[in-house]
């Protein structure tokens, strides 16, 4: 991966590529954002550049992620009593070569592991721990590149923690994590935090046009619904008959949360929905919420008459957009996002995926009348 791969975030590069031309590395640093925002292949290029410095060669072996001196951990799964990343390397240079701004969850169905805990062991910093005692096989630097630092254990940062207080010469560690709210603030006092924003728009959208076929219109509704991530982009891209199964199972879901008012029997119907949705695999769930919540942001400018701003509406199957759209406002919005959000909270943190969606399905028949 190097610079011009990297879609957008021209500030970010920049102030980078100044910090090794001026000799000012910080030898820990957090790279925090979600995956589609760029957070590997930024590292990956950073890595890639530190270590080109010192060897014409460098750039290649990086780029293929097997340069020697460059080492990885991210998150496994407990397998024969191990839990190393080294025995999942393969697999995940596999995935980050063939789309190196997947996410946790993509990782997981990867591994087809959606059913298993994947995690950063204690064991894991040991073996870390070992390697880089070890001299460096080029002469020169060597970085500890840590996918999804916030996924470590508290044994693990415990560990982790004494490596970076006291950690070897010439050694560079680069972590990233969607958010802080899981690393030690200890760890976090330790490394210095580099913040990824969303990708904007315009950089989205050309690097759509340049590589897909699609439409301006469909360019435009994915660059609208994928907000600033380009793992999402990629996805929507892709996908053919998503749109159509989540449109069917939105309108299943407020019609039925509309007619439990009157007929209390349609909680029945709310909890075959909600066990339909729970029997897909974790990452598609979370797109349907992602779904959910845009369709209600929009129903709300729907609503307040920002149609310039709708580039997207449910007409399929007698659905009655503006009829629905009424129903949105101000009174009740922030409490159907922050139901969203909090089902989405508990599906990343392996809640039961049929209690959390029959919980959310029936809260929207509360909140939808709401006035």
């Amino acid at each position: 991966m190097n610079w011009e791969n990297i879609v957008g975030q021209a500030y970010l590069k920049k102030l980078l590529q100044e910090s090794i031309s001026e000799n000012r590395i910080s030898h820990a640093q957090l790279f925090v954002g979600k995956e589609g925002y760029g957070t590997f292949p930024m590292v990956l290029a950073y890595a890639r550049e530190i270590l080109s410095q010192e060897n014409d060669h460098a750039a290649s072996k990086v780029e293929h992620l097997n340069h020697l001196d460059l080492h990885f951990s991210f998150p496994v799964f407990t397998d024969n009593k191990n839990s190393l990343s080294k025995n999942k390397f393969d697999e995940f240079r596999e995935m980050m070569m063939a789309s190196p701004y997947a996410s946790y969850d993509d990782w997981t169905t990867f591994l087809e592991s959606e059913n298993k805990q994947l995690f950063i062991s204690a064991d894991e910093i040991d073996d870390q721990n070992q390697k880089f005692s070890l001299k460096s096989f080029e002469g020169g630097t060597k970085i500890l590149i840590v996918w999804r630092a916030d996924k470590m254990n508290v044994a693990a940062s415990n560990k982790f923690l004494k490596f970076l207080e006291e950690p070897p010469a010439k050694t560079v560690i680069l972590l990233t994590a969607e958010n802080t709210n899981d690393i030690l603030p200890t760890i976090l006092s330790r490394t210095q935090i580099v913040e990824l924003t969303r990708i904007n728009d315009e950089d989205l959208t050309l690097y759509l046009k340049k590589n897909s076929s699609a439409s301006d219109d469909k360019i435009k509704e994915i660059v609208h619904e994928a907000q600033g991530d380009l793992n999402d982009a990629i996805k929507l891209l892709k996908s053919t008959n998503k749109n159509e199964e989540f449109e069917r199972l939105f309108v299943q879901w407020v019609r039925d949360a509309f007619m439990v008012k009157k007929k209390p029997e349609f909680l029945k119907s709310i909890i075959f929905w909600a066990r339909e949705i729970a029997g897909w695999n974790r990452e598609k769930q979370k797109n349907f919420l992602n779904y959910s919540s845009e369709i209600f942001r929009l129903a709300l400018l729907q609503n307040y008459q920002s149609t310039d701003l709708v580039y997207k509406k449910i007409n399929a199957n007698g659905f009655n957009w503006v009829g629905f759209s009424q129903f949105i406002s101000g009174a009740n919005i922030e409490n159907i996002l922050e139901e969203i959000n909090t089902a989405d909270l508990h599906l990343t943190r392996n809640g039961n995926p049929k209690i959390v969606w029959t919980d959310l399905g029936i809260k929207l028949s509360r909140y939808i009348h709401k006035s």
